[in-house]
């Protein structure tokens, strides 16, 4: 019914009534319609849709459903400079923090996950939201959805023993495509073809709540400690999706932290493989997962 920042504003005008306020300072709008599609007969996508791809000859997800564990990674401005500093010149001024993290996690994850075939087809999608975006104009106090689940596609062998910033720039050419005419698209491709759920097969779901103001919101006890997800891999299909969510550290020291969910020897392979790629020098770390993927 709602994106993240419908549920921010349902939640601010609770806290404003519980402060004592007559009615909230925004009010909700509907309005729908604003993303319908092409009338019938002529609903047909515009648009390719990858993220919905019937993956054949496989049961769902790779990921095993039981004994998953839980961590969360955290991100400091320290990590994200480290990062940043595996790209080339043109790309460390034009990626977003998103696209940096996204890329990070998308080939860190890959590589724990240990694929069977360096030839399998690992996704990536990332949430987009409309709301800000040139061609939207979403009224004020729309609180309903207003994103998409656009995908990036690449082999095990791209992502694991490519450079970080070919993972950062497929995903920057993903985020792209998301335009008013492309929901409208989604739309269509959800009435032709009957409301599909994405594919699960190799995926991750990133979403960024960094922005989306949940700690900003105050019940009457004050603005709040943490503001986001819980854990990571929320939703049906546990182990999909993770959130980027605003944080301070015991340090006192503001980032982002990732709760992340796999199984227990993927999420130590992870957690060992985001060390390396945050600490290590770029010829080093290409040497160390090539020495990890030859051996699979």
């Amino acid at each position: 019914m709602a994106d993240a920042a419908g549920l921010v504003q349902l939640m601010n005008a609770v806290g404003e009534l519980a402060r004592g306020a007559v009615a909230p300072s925004v009010l909700p709008v509907w309005c729908r319609e604003i993303f319908e599609g092409k009338p019938a007969p002529t609903r047909r996508p515009s648009f390719a849709h990858r993220e919905y791809d019937v993956v054949p000859g496989t049961n769902g997800t790779i990921i095993p459903l039981d004994e998953m564990n839980h961590r969360s990674s955290f991100f400091a401005p320290r990590e994200l400079a480290s990062l940043r500093r595996r790209l080339p010149s043109h790309l460390r001024r034009a990626s977003s923090t998103f696209d940096l993290l996204t890329a990070c996690l998308w080939l860190t994850r890959t590589l724990a996950l240990q694929p069977t075939s360096l030839e399998e087809a690992y996704r990536i999608i990332c949430i987009v939201n409309g709301r800000g975006r040139t061609g939207f104009d979403l009224p004020v106090g729309y609180y309903g959805n207003a994103f998409a689940f656009p995908v990036a596609v690449a082999t095990a062998r791209e992502l694991c023993l490519g450079p970080l910033a070919y993972a950062v720039e497929i995903v920057k050419k993903t985020k792209s495509e998301v335009s008013l005419d492309y929901l409208r698209s989604v739309a269509d491709f959800m009435v032709s073809k009957g409301r599909p759920h994405f594919t699960v097969v190799r995926t991750y779901v990133v979403s960024d709540v960094t922005r989306a103001g949940f700690p900003e919101v105050d019940f009457g006890w004050g603005k709040a400690v943490y503001g986001g997800p819980a854990k990571g891999g929320v939703g049906a299909i546990p182990g999909v999706a993770s959130f980027f969510v605003p944080f301070v550290n015991a340090s006192g020291e503001k980032g982002i932290v990732v709760p992340i969910c796999l199984p227990a020897a993927a999420l130590e392979r992870f957690s060992r493989e985001i060390e390396r790629l945050v600490g290590d020098e770029d010829g080093e770390e290409q040497q160390k997962v090539a020495t990890i993927l030859s051996a699979l």
